[in-house]
């Protein structure tokens, strides 16, 4: 037997993402994706580099992806006003493209073996942001 207020529960999410995203796309379900391994790798992270967990950190990371979320949502409906689909596609490319990133540092403060190519893009990003005054992830903001 079905609960009528599940069911209704579910068709109201369902409408809402429909319209906030679109149709479901593979390229949205791999930047979902993408997003959770990094908060579990960030985390992982966190704790293996011994700065533990953080509320602030977290909300500050979560709210990022909530706005992440809402400009996928923005360049769907202004893809809706052009016609095309464009607009989306390359907003979820950028942000995937920042969220990879993010994994890579995660993956090296966990001390988890990268091919190369990694290895060389993830120091140039540590480089540039060296030159930005910021501090990489992964080094001690002390």
């Amino acid at each position: 037997m079905s609960n009528p207020l599940i069911n209704i529960s579910c068709a109201v999410t369902g409408g809402i993402i429909t319209y906030a995203f679109g149709e479901w796309s593979p390229l949205l379900g791999v930047f979902i994706v993408t997003m959770a391994i990094d908060v579990v790798t960030g985390i992982a992270a966190a704790i293996k580099s011994g700065k533990g967990l953080s509320s602030k950190t977290g909300f500050w990371g979560l709210t990022r992806k909530g706005i992440m979320l809402m400009v996928v949502s923005l360049a769907h409906q202004v893809d809706l006003l052009l016609g095309g689909e464009a607009v989306q596609a390359g907003a979820i490319y950028f942000y995937l493209f920042n969220e990879v990133i993010s994994i890579t540092e995660n993956f090296s403060v966990l001390g988890m073996p990268l091919p190369p190519v990694f290895q060389t893009l993830l120091a140039a990003l540590k480089d540039k942001q060296r030159d930005k005054g910021e501090k990489p992830k992964d080094e001690d903001p002390s």
